[in-house]
């Protein structure tokens, strides 16, 4: 009997399908990406939200958005989804960005940009801004190849191996579950992900969000 999840996901940037990939792989359930769409920032997500809500009836959808400056994931959720979301949509909201799940394992983040423990706070999700907070902790990395990777050249908002370096720290460093004792919203997510049973009922009642 075949067990494995088929989904399709939705995903702001190429880190964020890198830590999603993490994530589905450690999860309980046996998921299979077919297809990968996005890659173009939360305002593609939220333009197409009603499409892959109907798309989830065939073939089930995982989202993941960044919360970013929005008040909390509640209102972000009942804006976007204003309408009956259907049982094979996930949609998931990092808070504030997915960098903060990355800050969630202190020991390993440190200890791969080379910098302080105690510089990441106990709360990642009261970091206003984790991508500029990753920034300026590059700023104090002893490693040279870290400040070359991640801090931004004049004009730019990261620098040219930012999504590189931090991807190869989700693949090879990063601990999913010590994250998730740190981070409420990937715990969450983990256990949504861990607990999902697909509708194969396309035409079966749907669901609020």
């Amino acid at each position: 009997m075949n067990n494995t999840i088929y989904i399709n996901v939705v995903i702001e940037d190429e880190l964020s399908l890198i830590v999603l990939r993490k994530i589905l792989n450690e999860s309980q359930r046996s998921y299979s990406i077919c297809n990968v769409l996005g890659r173009q920032g939360c305002s593609y997500i939220d333009k197409h939200i009603h499409g892959f809500n109907n798309a989830s009836k065939g073939i089930p959808f995982v989202i993941v958005r960044d919360l970013d400056y929005c008040e909390c994931p509640p209102y972000l959720i009942n804006t976007i989804l204003a309408f009956p979301k259907h049982q094979n949509l996930i949609f998931r909201i990092a808070v504030r960005e997915i960098e903060a799940w990355l800050l969630a394992d202190k020991k390993s983040f440190s200890s791969y940009f080379s910098i302080n423990k105690s510089l990441i706070p106990h709360n990642v999700e009261e970091i206003d801004n984790p991508k500029e907070f990753i920034i300026k902790l590059a700023k104090k990395s002893r490693k040279r190849n870290i400040r070359d990777d991640v801090l931004p050249r004049k004009g730019a908002k990261q620098g040219p191996g930012y999504n590189a370096c931090l991807g190869y720290y989700v693949i090879n460093h990063w601990d999913v579950y010590t994250a998730l004792h740190n981070s409420d919203s990937l715990n969450r997510t983990f256990d949504v992900l861990n607990n999902f049973s697909p509708l194969n009922d396309i035409t079966a009642s749907f669901s609020h969000p």
